[in-house]
């Protein structure tokens, strides 16, 4: 875990490696003060040297005033250091989740990934600032304290030994108990954000069901659960604060008490004792700041772990060496193919023994059962997952020898959950050609007859689009979705059940301009109705899995029980065919 994100500090190991120099000549010129104090009193005030007080004096100032200075560098430096190691963490994250193919994907919940990029990097940063100052700080300082304290007197500083021996072992017993707290705590942060991203997404759904108080009250059992584990871990770390506190006043009591009698025996100066009780207070306060920092470091850990897991996280879909870099045509072949979500394969299979054969600019209509596999038999052919078995053909090559850009520019996806980002309708169009021309995404709307409501609006292709296309239909949002992928140019345009929201009319409008202005391109169409896709040049039926049937509308009408058993129900109106699965 260690090298993992110690690789990327990269260019702040300056910063990084500076900061502990500054941190120990800090603790030096603190140490350094008590001896002066205590040569100031017994040498000038005792003795009336107003000369040596001026003389010791400015010493003081001078080694406070760089006390002061090396402490503000290391602040700027750690700063730099730190912020910069959580900036180089995060793109770092976010970088290797962008080569995640969906299986990687699947294994990452969205919340968990938003919670790794923010709460747990902050927690990483965080320790990482506190591990280059207070971590190098208080060992110095308690080293420094203890060295002086001995050659002032090692009878009296033999009190610090046995004091820092006991709390030692107390306060490691305090963070021991602390650390799972901890370590739970983070795990219900995922929970917390994933019931905050599920209700903000949902809230038109939430209050169009009145379920407010529902929400209310899953928010409060996250919220609550997070608190009574923050709760036990903060009551076994306050406990740092009374027992310090116990230890500090014992220790002066005892080194006031021996270093009375040693005054009055003539074996300590006054000067002296007020330079032990000074490094008593460091060096305890020094020891407490530590018992701080292990239950920092005792988080981080847990948070560091987590983050370590996404930046290690290879992606499953990788280019070749020598990838093609050109679809020659939209013909897609499946030979003997097989599928299961599981990365090893080994899991039930979605899709078996598929062999198919589409002629390049066909029309290919698939319908099917919720979970017969019709989504996941089109996410093969752009490749978002990788056959378990067999091979998946465009072009006339495995997909697998292809450029992934490639492959993914020429075969164009609309998926079933269509999604908007925050701009205006040329800035989301611009998605599928970032080239494109005013002209070309007008063109483009036409085809998907987007421009009839796009003309519509006051700002027309201006338009803002609210985070998520809130502001927006479920049609009207179809409908840009499939002008952003026309806008690709692809040899293999797939709509998965991306016309369930439109009207029939327009439905049909839609496929009449496809069938006229891009007739070269291979147009896979998944649909729960009948009539988006008899017209198609054939239509492939999928069983749990199978093919059950890939012909022209007639003759599965003939021949097919299942599809005529549909298109009786559809054309009856006894019931909707269920949405792709």
């Amino acid at each position: 875990m260690l090298k993992t994100l110690g690789a990327h500090i990269k260019e702040y190991k300056g910063a990084a490696l500076i900061t502990p120099v500054f941190m120990v000549l800090e603790a030096f010129f603190e140490m350094i003060t008590p001896l002066l104090m205590a040569e100031l009193v017994d040498k000038g005030v005792e003795a009336g040297n107003m000369s040596y007080i001026y003389r010791i004096g400015f010493l003081m100032l001078v080694c406070a005033v760089l006390g002061l200075l090396s402490g503000m560098a290391a602040g700027v430096t750690a700063a730099k250091a730190s912020t910069g190691f959580a900036k180089n963490l995060r793109k770092a994250m976010n970088d290797n989740i962008q080569t995640f193919s969906f299986s990687n994907i699947d294994r990452f919940s969205t919340a968990g990934l938003v919670t790794r990029l923010t709460t747990d990097v902050t927690n990483i940063q965080n320790a990482f600032q506190m591990i280059l100052r207070m971590c190098i700080r208080a060992p110095f300082s308690l080293i420094f304290a203890m060295t002086a304290a001995f050659i002032v007197s090692s009878r009296v500083a033999s009190v610090y030994l046995v004091a820092i021996l006991i709390l030692a072992v107390i306060l490691s017993m305090i963070v021991r108990a602390a650390m799972g707290s901890f370590r739970r705590v983070f795990e219900r942060y995922d929970d917390l954000n994933s019931t905050i991203q599920e209700n903000v997404r949902s809230i038109r759904v939430v209050k169009s069901f009145v379920r407010e108080d529902y929400e209310i009250s899953r928010m409060e059992k996250a919220v609550e659960n997070i608190y009574k584990l923050f709760v036990k871990a903060e009551s076994i770390v306050v406990l740092n604060g009374p027992i310090m506190q116990l230890a500090i006043n014992t220790c002066i009591l005892v080194i006031a008490w021996m270093g009375a009698r040693m005054i009055v025996g003539g074996e300590l100066t006054t000067g002296d004792l007020m330079a032990l009780l000074a490094y008593c207070m460091n060096i305890l306060m020094n020891l407490m700041m530590l018992s701080m920092i292990f239950v920092m470091i005792s988080m981080s850990v847990a948070s560091g772990e987590r983050v370590c897991e996404v930046l290690n996280e290879k992606p499953d879909i990788v280019n070749p060496g020598n990838p093609v870099k050109e679809v020659k045509d939209g013909s897609i072949r499946f030979d003997d193919v097989d599928f299961a979500y599981n990365k090893s394969g080994s899991g039930a299979p979605v899709l078996k023994d598929i062999n198919l054969d589409i002629h390049s600019g066909e029309t290919i209509g698939i319908i099917g059962s919720t979970g017969s596999g019709k989504s996941s038999l089109v996410n093969l052919i752009s490749r978002l997952y990788d056959v378990s078995q067999g091979t998946v053909y465009v072009g006339g090559r495995d997909v697998r020898d292809y450029d992934l850009e490639t492959l993914r520019t020429k075969v164009a996806v609309v998926l079933q959950s269509n999604v908007l980002f925050s701009g205006t309708i040329l800035d989301n169009l611009r998605w599928g050609n970032s080239e494109a021309t005013l002209e070309e995404c007008k063109n483009a709307c036409r085809l998907s007859q987007a421009d009839e409501f796009i003309e519509n609006m006051s700002d027309k292709y201006d338009t803002y689009i609210e985070q998520g296309g809130t502001n927006v239909s479920g049609g009207q949002k179809q409908r840009l979705c499939i002008a952003r992928a026309l806008l690709k140019d692809p040899k293999v345009l797939i709509l998965d059940d991306s016309t369930s929201a439109v009207d029939t009319a327009t439905d049909a409008k839609i496929r009449k301009a496809f069938l006229e202005n891009i007739p070269d391109v291979t147009k896979l169409i998944i649909a729960q109705r009948i009539s988006s896709v008899e017209s198609a040049d054939r239509i492939l039926v999928l069983d749990e899995g199978r093919v059950c049937g890939f012909d022209t509308h007639e003759n599965l009408l003939k021949d097919n029980e299942i599809y005529r058993e549909v298109y009786e129900s559809q054309n009856g109106n006894d019931a909707d065919f269920d949405q792709a699965g």
